[in-house]
């Protein structure tokens, strides 16, 4: 047998009981926005209300559960090919709509929780779902695919009370087009936002994938940043974290 990288062993030992009932995991994303303009690239996180069930008062990045109407939205470019392409490695079914979907997801997520918008203009200004997306299209700009690096996966292991096939995107801060205010306050999701160093935004008060990522980051932002760079994927079949890279 192996021996265990030391993410691995992290993430290994920071494991919880697993005694739930097993569920399949829900598609999730994450946006990471990182800001190269200084020496030291920075990393935009939100801190999670007091009152949450789930991580309360953690340091997360933008993330949630893919829905129905992320697939029906229209965007101002496609995904990068290596994105499309590395999305649709290790799925049982592979779709494109659904990759575009998660790409989707991590950017509206984004716009909820912080209220900025990360697209271009469409001149012929197609119609789009309600809800947020909506509200996302009345700034004038859709999403842009295109500006998103695909950097990691994770799945949460079973039988642990709510389970994530979290696609963790990161992209980078000069594609910020616009932002809402008054998103981040006292009673919102996310009540702080900061933006850190990537090595000092490891000793926030985080979940350990979220640490675990950031060292992930912090790698593929020195290897160049590129789209086609392999992306690792985490998950724990037996009794340890696995990690495999999509390339």
């Amino acid at each position: 047998m192996r021996e265990l990288t030391d993410l691995e062993r992290l993430l290994t030992e920071a494991e919880r009981e697993r005694n739930s009932p097993n569920v399949r995991p829900k598609d999730a994303a994450t946006l990471i926005i990182v800001d190269r303009s200084g020496a030291a690239p920075k990393v935009l996180l939100g801190k999670r209300h007091h009152a949450h069930k789930f991580m309360p008062g953690k340091f997360v990045f933008p993330g949630g559960r893919l829905e129905p109407h992320d697939r029906l939205m229209p965007a101002a470019s496609p995904l990068n090919p290596f994105t499309e392409k590395y999305l649709m490695q290790q799925v049982r079914r592979p779709s494109l709509a659904r990759a575009r979907g998660l790409a989707l997801a991590a950017i509206r997520e984004t716009f909820e929780e912080t209220g900025l918008i990360l697209g271009a203009p469409l001149t012929d200004a197609p119609p789009v779902p309600d809800g947020p997306w909506a509200d996302f299209a009345k700034a004038g700009f859709y999403p842009d695919l295109s500006s998103l690096h695909f950097i990691a996966r994770a799945i949460t292991p079973s039988r642990r009370p709510r389970r994530f096939d979290t696609r963790f995107f990161a992209v980078d801060a000069s594609t910020i087009v616009h932002k809402v205010e008054n998103v981040i306050h006292p009673e919102a999701e996310l009540v702080e936002l900061v933006w850190m160093p990537i090595a000092d935004a490891r000793s926030l008060d985080m979940p350990t994938i979220t640490g675990v990522v950031l060292k992930e980051l912090e790698a593929r932002v020195a290897a160049g940043f590129g789209h086609d760079l392999p992306v690792p994927f985490y998950r724990m079949p037996r009794k340890v974290f696995n990690r495999a890279l999509i390339a």
